[in-house]
């Protein structure tokens, strides 16, 4: 009897310890937008893309360690770890450059836009079908984007953040898809965000060289915390789908949005329009709209 109700207890645990892990992962997500905002005119964006990735290597060497050295590197899917990171430091570059010009919740907002263009980059490569669900979402997200973007803003440097974030998003859902084609092919998570971060630090070499500026010890821990910061929130992310799926815990992502409204609100004073409220509202029902699909689905 106690164990049958133990059994009838798990899957809820599990969702609640991903849900933790989430809220986690999402908290050191901002805190990653918080220095970069933080560095902002001291170090260039191209820099703390290198440095950041750098880092997370750096992080992530005695987990090779321990598993083995080069044993613990042998893949079958080389080409769409290069792609992956080949992609994901462009979008890395463009939503970092967001973070450092946008209100935090606004930067955070539009890096959640991610979910709407996942499935359609699924379609083109994957050949994964669009529910009614997920073509209803993605129109309602693309409404609450234009809301949040303002065509009759006249500061064009908010523009150009706004837009910047939004591509970000839009290569980032190309980068999840990625992810999925590998993990279809039985490739650890961990292996993944290793490739990716030795990838991404040989790509991001260049780009930093020549935006190079000079910077302080104090710049360099910063840059050290990011790292850890964005590693970290890697990580958790990655632990947190192994205890349930996606689509149960894809809602509690949005906690990110609460944790950078309050936290750019006590630190930078940060406000927001009633206009950047109603686009962020329409946004987040529509992700809700897409994980609600794919529940159904599945």
């Amino acid at each position: 009897m106690n164990l049958n109700a133990a059994n009838a207890r798990m899957p809820s645990s599990g969702l609640a310890r991903g849900a933790v892990l989430i809220l986690a992962s999402e908290f050191f997500l901002v805190c990653s937008g918080m220095v970069i905002k933080h560095l902002h005119g001291v170090a260039s964006t191209e820099q703390t893309v290198f440095f950041r990735n750098l880092f997370g290597l750096v992080l992530l060497l005695p987990w090779l360690w321990h598993r083995g050295g080069v044993q613990a590197l042998k893949t079958t899917c080389l080409h769409l770890h290069f792609m992956r990171a080949l992609t994901g430091v462009i979008a890395m570059t463009c939503l970092y450059y967001a973070w450092a010009r946008l209100p935090l919740a606004e930067a955070a907002l539009l890096k959640q836009t991610m979910p709407f263009f996942v499935p359609i980059v699924a379609f083109f490569w994957m050949q994964e079908r669009l529910s009614w669900h997920t073509v209803a979402a993605i129109a309602l997200g693309f409404v609450g984007v234009m809301l949040v973007l303002n065509p009759m803003q006249e500061a064009s440097v908010f523009n150009l953040a706004v837009l910047a974030g939004l591509a970000g998003a839009v290569l980032g859902g190309g980068t999840k898809v990625s992810i999925r084609r590998m993990r279809s092919r039985e490739e650890p998570a961990r292996r993944v965000v290793f490739y990716f971060a030795l990838f991404a630090s040989v790509l991001s070499v260049i780009p930093a060289v020549l935006y190079w500026q000079p910077l302080d010890a104090a710049a360099y821990g910063w840059l050290m915390l990011l790292g850890a910061f964005a590693t970290l929130a890697q990580l958790l992310l990655t632990a947190a789908y192994g205890h349930a799926s996606a689509g149960q815990l894809g809602a509690f992502t949005y906690a990110s949005v609460v944790f950078a409204a309050l936290l750019g609100w006590l630190l930078w004073n940060e406000s927001l329009s009633w206009l950047a409220l109603l686009g962020m509202s329409v946004i987040i029902a529509a992700g809700m709209l897409v994980m609600w699909g794919q529940r159904s689905r599945a």
